[in-house]
């Protein structure tokens, strides 16, 4: 699904990715684990074509086509879905209104009609539900006074609604209390096909308890320095970040 070779990024005349390496296949869940500052967030944003970075060597292929090749909101209708850290808020704009427009433009990306309204208000009562999630929110502006936790939640609804084929969680997981956190988990859980994969960033093992990746990756100084499984999680939890920097200074 996702082929990422020799990947260099940087902000300004700041590099941050530098030489990132990652191999993702359909129905896969990978964790990418890190300290602060090691571009855990810059992966995200350049995979989804954020401009504010630019790529300055390397390759992304997704489903067999060149990802930086594409505007951000051809990889969105490529079907790649990034939950922000800190989603924002939109006011004036309803939840309703947001995700229809959202909606209706993949589906015309892909050469689909646009839903009914009633098709549209049926699906996203299903989708709702998946994060438990009321419904007074849909009446609501994007985001416009949710706490924390029930902007999170939004963002994995939003997931539902649009059902990409990958899913990138940015620290989802951040202040959610463990309500919040168990939802959050038991939605893309619910959300997982063998025809699906998803990375979770995060810095704690609690949350991929309830998900469960696969693959657990550790990114340090802009590369993918450590390849494991779950129990690479746990280590980092017990041991924190300073056998890897060891590791990589003997290196």
């Amino acid at each position: 699904m996702l082929e990422v070779r020799n990947l260099h990024a940087r902000i300004g005349e700041k590099e941050i990715l530098r030489g990132i390496d990652l191999t993702i296949q359909d129905g896969e869940t990978h964790a990418i684990m890190g300290p602060n500052g090691s571009g855990k967030s810059t992966l995200s944003a350049v995979l989804v074509g954020n401009p504010l970075y630019e790529v300055t060597e390397g390759e992304v292929w997704f489903n067999g086509k060149n990802l930086l090749e594409m505007k951000p909101e051809e990889r969105a209708h490529e079907g790649l879905f990034l939950s922000f850290q800190y989603p924002v808020e939109i006011p004036g704009v309803s939840m309703t209104n947001f995700l229809k427009a959202a909606v209706n433009e993949k589906r015309k990306a892909q050469g689909l009609p646009e839903l009914k309204a009633n098709e549209f208000i049926k699906l996203m009562n299903e989708k709702r539900k998946i994060v438990e999630l009321d419904s007074k929110f849909t009446r609501r502006s994007v985001n416009e006074g949710f706490s924390g936790g029930e902007k999170k939640r939004n963002e994995i609804f939003q997931m539902a609604m649009l059902e990409p084929t990958l899913s990138i969680l940015d620290e989802t997981d951040s202040g959610l209390d463990v309500d919040a956190m168990r939802i959050v988990a038991e939605g893309v859980n619910k959300l997982r096909t063998p025809q699906t994969s998803c990375i979770v960033i995060t810095h704690y093992d609690r949350l991929l308890e309830m998900i469960r990746p696969q693959v657990v990756q550790i990114l340090y100084n802009g590369k993918i320095v450590k390849t494991g499984g779950p129990e690479l999680a746990k280590q980092i939890q017990e041991h924190g970040y300073d056998w890897i920097k060891e590791e990589e200074g003997r290196a």
